[in-house]
């Protein structure tokens, strides 16, 4: 059954990914920490953060690591006590509790959420070429970018000011991990949907006399909510 979290995204599911990593070049630059954290919905339609599922990756072999980087990370890749994972391994496990996500709110695919979200994306599919994964249960160019949103919506596009501007705290100490900068993207991208929650209400009675909303047995069809996953 299609759930209204499905039906708020047109059949996608929002989850929101951070990275971290040893540089900006997605194809020759090492991939340190990975977190994504699920959106769930309250009974009235308010979005609210969920689970966090957040790995430590090792480098691939023969990845860049920029030293400015690390300075600004704090990561030390090569620590013995550090508890990382393959690239293939920190993903799979990912993607397999992206996919429960997508099954058990009746979605067709994911879409990444994130803070300048085509650098999240790039690492995420780079890493996935890389593994050879073949079950991407992302959308692979579609996105949902907090600077966008939170720059329409609060005035703000840095992910710090963002979230104090939404009413929410920032720990500074506590950036640049893939995990809290991930739950802070979650939670701004809530508050923003949830402002927006009563224009989306009128848009979906329009969607309905429209008729659009009786048509999801058609996901190739342009007009209906849960079109074809390749076109958001």
């Amino acid at each position: 059954m299609t759930s209204a979290l499905a039906r708020r995204f047109r059949g996608f599911l929002p989850v929101v990914v951070d990275v971290e990593t040893g540089g900006l070049n997605s194809a020759t630059d090492a991939l340190l920490e990975i977190a994504a954290v699920l959106i769930d919905v309250l009974p009235d339609g308010t979005l609210v953060r969920g689970a966090t599922h957040s790995y430590h990756v090792k480098p691939f072999e023969g990845a860049n690591i920029e030293p400015a980087s690390l300075a600004v990370t704090g990561i030390d890749p090569f620590h013995p006590l550090r508890p990382a994972l393959d690239e293939k391994d920190a993903l799979t496990r990912i993607f397999k509790e992206v996919r429960d996500a997508v099954k058990n709110h009746g979605c067709k695919r994911a879409i990444l959420v994130g803070h300048n979200a085509s650098f999240d994306l790039g690492f995420l599919n780079a890493a996935v070429t890389r593994s050879e994964i073949k079950r991407n249960p992302f959308h692979p160019f579609s996105s949902f970018d907090t600077v966008t949103l939170a720059g329409a919506a609060l005035g703000q596009t840095v992910l710090a000011k963002a979230t104090m501007a939404s009413g929410l705290e920032w720990d500074s100490s506590a950036a640049h991990a893939a995990a809290y900068d991930a739950e802070r993207t979650a939670d701004v991208f809530c508050r923003v949907c949830n402002f927006c929650h009563p224009s989306y209400l009128e848009a979906e009675r329009r969607a309905r006399e429209l008729g659009w909303h009786d048509d999801t047995s058609n996901p190739r069809d342009p007009s209906s909510p849960v079109a074809d996953e390749s076109s958001p």
